[in-house]
């Protein structure tokens, strides 16, 4: 059976999307283990000092657990990509506001992890997670 030139572009494009979508949930996972294992004392802190309420601290382990596996999976991988988003921008305002302008001690922008974890988020969100997931190309919310 011959390819196609759409055929192999579509599964480039597949590959694409399952090489993102693995990154961006593993570097994140490994933010919400650490949290896991030390405890979100740090982040009820910041939450608290911002004037909301420390409940909020837990939505970290959704942001930074929960999300981040079903990206990893390919299930609701679309909303699971706006949650780390969502997270990421909490992130930035609670923790970082003060180094947005600033840059970093290699020359890079201070906070260019946190930028590229959040474009990663939401290119993985208009993408969705393509035919190498557990959702499949046609899931419903790939």
């Amino acid at each position: 059976m011959q390819t196609t030139t759409a055929q192999t572009l579509a599964t480039h494009d597949d590959s694409g999307k399952l090489l993102l979508r693995a990154v961006l949930a593993i570097l994140i996972l490994f933010h919400g283990v650490s949290k896991l294992m030390g405890g979100i004392g740090p982040i009820v802190g910041m939450v608290e000092k911002a004037g909301l309420p420390s409940i909020f601290a837990y939505g970290v382990y959704v942001g930074e657990v929960i999300a981040p596996l079903l990206i990893l999976v390919g299930v609701f991988t679309r909303p699971a990509a706006l949650i780390v988003a969502i997270n990421m921008v909490v992130a930035l305002l609670l923790a970082h506001t003060s180094q947005f302008f600033t840059m970093g001690q290699t020359g890079g922008w201070a906070l260019e992890l946190q930028g590229m974890y959040l474009a990663g988020a939401l290119a993985v969100a208009l993408l969705g997670a393509g035919r190498y997931s557990l959702g499949g190309i046609h899931g419903r919310y790939n």
